[in-house]
């Protein structure tokens, strides 16, 4: 008992041998189950209700060929970040200004505070009146349901910055801006980005809504007019499966830009856990850390050529983003332009190191 002792401490940590390890049983144990319930000419499960794993795996196939996979994945996952990004850049400022000025708290606060309970379902029609029906509506509809729940989650980070932070900020003679440069903006923006990693969850279930409306494609559009009406019940298990395994590999994205983005985050927990971590630990980290950085600058270079082809047609003018994203092809741009902004940068301004000390 005393060498299993570890799988049932309370909140024990796991190594990543350990962890590695348990998630291939649980995996092997789920599929297991999946296969037995759907087995044989006489399953215990019908085919009707929950296809067997292996035909909703043939089934991509068909959607490969009969519906357009590629592209109508390359138009949600386009209005699932043109939702993020257009809801970010009006939710951030908005929400520091409402939480830093007491004049605009006191007057939008209690707005705030109600507009979460809007039922975001029941305003499809109001964006329909207002924008009309197509790419643009869906996405404002999308930033406006991750912006109804982020709005208040911003100004209660704002509220839960450590008053320490501010007076050391205050006794050293910070102005307003210098407080809010150097204390506000990363105690914030280090919290709240726990809460859009959550929200990219949600966001996927308004994209299946909302594709539903007009004929512009995507996953939900798929979904819910072709397979579900059809009963092709495998295709709707082989779109769920997809859904997941993009939203987990965005999470893992969002993950790693946390760790690089704000590393004071884990600072403390790696104080306290080096002894624990295990050379193999920190060996598979570094090489995450560099496949990472070479897929970057693949990924740079690649849209490098496929935007010069965009606007100047140096492939033949296949327009590749445009065919992928459609209407959101806009946010591709933007996404990987801020990148490119951000390495250069990060090249152009590093500080040459005080002589006689490591540089970080």
């Amino acid at each position: 008992m005393a060498g299993t002792g570890w799988m049932f401490r309370l909140r024990g940590t796991l190594k990543k041998s350990q962890s590695t390890g348990l998630a291939a049983i649980g995996v092997a144990m789920f599929l297991g189950i999946w296969i037995l319930l759907t087995a044989g000419e006489d399953p215990i499960v019908i085919r009707q209700i929950l296809p067997s794993p292996f035909r909703v795996l043939s089934s991509f196939s068909e959607l490969l060929t009969d519906n357009d996979l590629v592209v109508n994945t390359g138009k949600s996952i386009g209005l699932n970040l043109a939702g993020y990004i257009l809801a970010l850049l009006i939710t951030l400022p908005l929400g520091f200004a409402i939480g830093l000025i007491p004049l605009l708290r006191g007057l939008f606060q209690r707005y705030v505070e109600a507009i979460r309970f809007v039922p975001l379902t029941a305003t499809v029609g109001l964006f329909v009146v207002w924008v009309g029906i197509g790419i643009p509506m869906k996405s404002a509809f999308m930033a406006f349901g991750i912006f109804i729940f982020l709005l208040p989650v911003v100004i209660q980070r704002i509220d839960e910055v450590r008053d320490v932070y501010l007076k050391t900020v205050y006794t050293l003679g910070a102005t307003n801006w210098q407080t809010v440069k150097s204390v506000y903006i990363p105690s914030v923006m280090s919290r709240i980005w726990d809460d859009i990693r959550i929200m990219t969850a949600i966001s996927w279930t308004y994209i299946v809504f909302i594709e539903s409306y007009s004929s512009e494609g995507g996953l939900g559009d798929i979904l819910l007019k072709g397979a579900k009406r059809r009963g092709r019940i495998d295709k709707v298990f082989a779109l769920l499966v997809l859904i997941i395994l993009i939203g987990v590999f965005q999470d893992k994205i969002f993950a790693y830009m946390d760790r690089k983005l704000f590393p004071h985050k884990y600072q403390t927990k790696g104080k306290y856990d080096h002894n624990s971590m295990d050379e193999e630990e920190s060996a598979i980290s570094v090489i995450i850390d560099y496949v990472w950085l070479a897929f970057t600058w693949v990924m740079l270079l690649l849209y490098v050529v496929v935007a010069m082809d965009e606007f100047f047609g140096i492939l033949g003018g296949y327009n590749i983003l445009t065919y992928l994203f459609g209407g959101t092809a806009w946010v591709i741009h933007f996404i990987f332009l801020s990148i490119i902004g951000y390495k250069v940068y990060g090249l152009t301004n590093k500080k040459k190191p005080i002589h006689g000390t490591v540089p970080t």
